[in-house]
């Protein structure tokens, strides 16, 4: 049989695949934007990558919702900024009941499937939302949060981050207890944007699989917020899952490198040393106008192809989701602009050969094995 033959049987049977699979996005900041923006979600906003009419035509089954924090809000009303977007997504599904459902647990995204309904699910995201105190993610947790992100790109009390110097040789002794609690919760420990050493920690201190919401693959694409083929593989021995991002800079090293290249300017001579260039944790449109004016190049949907079939190869087929970023990132790859896009990718992982069955595994069926392992080992 041709190539050619193979990859249109594989085309043609894309969208019964997509269709019959739970499709689990992993992170989704479309909160953020709507409350930037004093929006609902099935409301215009031509800057959406992720509103009502896309997410209907994705074929997501369950997305995770972001209570995003900036790190601006750390020591400032962090807990209460959170407290906020909780409530929004807890609006947003009530507003939207004949299409979303809202879901907390790996049983609730299956019933979701057989109901026709969308699952909308809650993660926070970063770690200075807690304010430093288990009470505080206890009754995140009792809202209906799943996962917290322990950092962003600020490295916090307990918590060191990627995108910033680290503080704690990775975790101290009251990160050690997050994560711990997080454990007994059957919360997700979420490992995107940690730095490596607190990512290592993080392994030694868990008693069950953790999960990289929103992360990519360094071998591809050298931005340290992505995770090393060795972290991948370490990964699959603690049985977790890494979910791959979707932003242009975490797909594509000719992105990263422009943007990594682009981040500090130097000051005047009178104000000395260098000057941080806006990134996400300032004010997102400020970020938006820098970020258009950088010329990056665009990652492609191949881009993002090539990260799931390296996690896979790496890491095993059994450990790899995927996690949008979707209203989180100033860029995404061609085809993948919106959450509308998503079944072109599925139809591209076929067109390459990987089977249908571990599409499947790819799209949902890995999160749910592991979420379903990190409520088994509830203790609280």
């Amino acid at each position: 049989m041709s190539t050619s033959t193979t990859n249109e049987r594989a085309l043609a049977a894309a969208p019964a695949v997509h269709t019959r699979a739970i499709v689990v996005d992993g992170h989704c900041d479309t909160p953020y934007r709507l409350i930037r923006h004093n929006l609902h979600l099935g409301e215009h906003d031509p800057e959406a990558q992720l509103d009502l009419k896309s997410l209907r035509e994705s074929g997501i089954t369950a997305s995770f919702f972001a209570s995003y924090v900036p790190p601006s809000y750390a020591g400032r009303g962090a807990a209460r900024f959170a407290y906020r977007l909780i409530e929004l997504i807890h609006d947003e599904v009530r507003r939207n009941q004949d299409v979303l459902r809202f879901c907390n647990d790996s049983a609730g995204i299956r019933q979701a499937k057989t109901d026709g309904k969308i699952a909308i699910m809650i993660g926070v995201e970063g770690g200075h939302a807690i304010e430093d105190s288990l009470s505080i993610l206890r009754d995140f947790y009792a809202l209906g949060a799943r996962y917290l992100t322990l950092t962003h790109v600020n490295t916090n009390n307990w918590c060191d981050s990627s995108g910033d110097p680290g503080r704690h040789n990775g975790l101290t002794d009251f990160g050690r207890d997050v994560v711990r609690t997080m454990n007994d919760l059957g919360m997700i420990v979420d490992i995107s944007h940690v730095s490596d050493a607190a990512y290592y920690a993080v392994l030694e201190t868990t008693r069950v699989p953790v999960v990289a919401t929103h992360s990519s693959c360094r071998a591809l694409c050298r931005h340290p917020r992505n995770m090393t083929d060795a972290m991948l593989r370490d990964l699959a021995k603690n049985g977790g899952i890494c979910m791959i991002n979707f932003f242009s800079a975490f797909l594509n090293d000719r992105v990263a490198e422009v943007i990594i290249n682009s981040q500090k300017r130097v000051k005047s001579e009178s104000a000395g040393g260098p000057e941080e260039m806006p990134n996400d944790s300032t004010d997102w449109d400020v970020y938006l106008e820098w970020f258009n004016t950088l010329g990056c190049p665009q990652a492609t949907l191949d881009d993002a192809a090539d990260h799931v079939f390296h996690a896979a190869e790496v890491a095993g087929i059994d450990h790899v989701g995927i996690g949008s970023d979707f209203d989180g990132v100033p860029a995404l790859p061609n085809d993948l602009q919106t959450a509308s896009g998503l079944p072109l990718l599925t139809a591209r992982l076929l067109e390459r050969g990987m089977s249908e069955g571990d599409v499947e595994k790819v799209l949902g069926g890995n999160f749910l094995r592991v979420f379903g392992e990190i409520e088994a080992g509830r203790r609280a």
